[in-house]
Parts: structure tokens; C-alpha cells; sequence
């Protein structure tokens, strides 16, 4: 099965998170969907959204990005 991107980069709470669950939303259970964002507060606002819903946070990883200080990715599994 493909992996999906969604990018919210320059987005702020709470869009990012309202766009994934809206992707996830129209996806098939055990999809997964890897999420770039740019908002610090993400890392906490994705923890919390997989630990609220069925929805598995796989992987979760912070990179160096030279236009927004850093990008956050996260990697999440369609739960049901």
C-alpha cells in the first residue's frame, strides 16, 4: 500500500492537525500518511491526537530546516 505525504508546513495550530485527520478521514484502515510541519507546538498536538484516536504515531522525526528552524515529520498509521 503507498504512503500518502501531507504537507503543512506554515501552518499553526490547530490546521495541522485539522488536515490530517481530514486525510485520514478518507483513507482505508492500516494507510499511512507521513505529515511535514513546521509549528513546534505539532509535536505535542500529533502525541496527543494518536493517543485520542485509533490512529498509530509510527515514527516522529525533527530536521533542520533553514526557512523555519525546523521541520517536524511524522509518520502515522490509519487505525479504526
Amino acid at each position: 500500500m503507498p504512503v500518502r505525504e501531507l504537507d503543512v508546513t506554515g501552518l499553526h495550530c490547530p490546521l495541522p492537525i485539522l488536515r490530517t485527520r481530514a486525510l485520514l478521514d478518507q483513507m482505508a484502515l492500516g494507510e499511512e500518511v507521513i505529515v511535514h510541519a513546521t509549528d513546534p507546538a505539532s509535536v505535542i498536538d500529533f502525541k496527543h491526537f494518536c493517543n485520542t484516536t485509533d490512529n498509530a504515531l509510527i515514527a516522529h522525526e525533527t530536521r533542520p530546516d533553514p526557512a523555519h528552524g525546523a521541520l517536524f515529520v511524522y509518520h502515522i498509521r490509519r487505525g479504526g
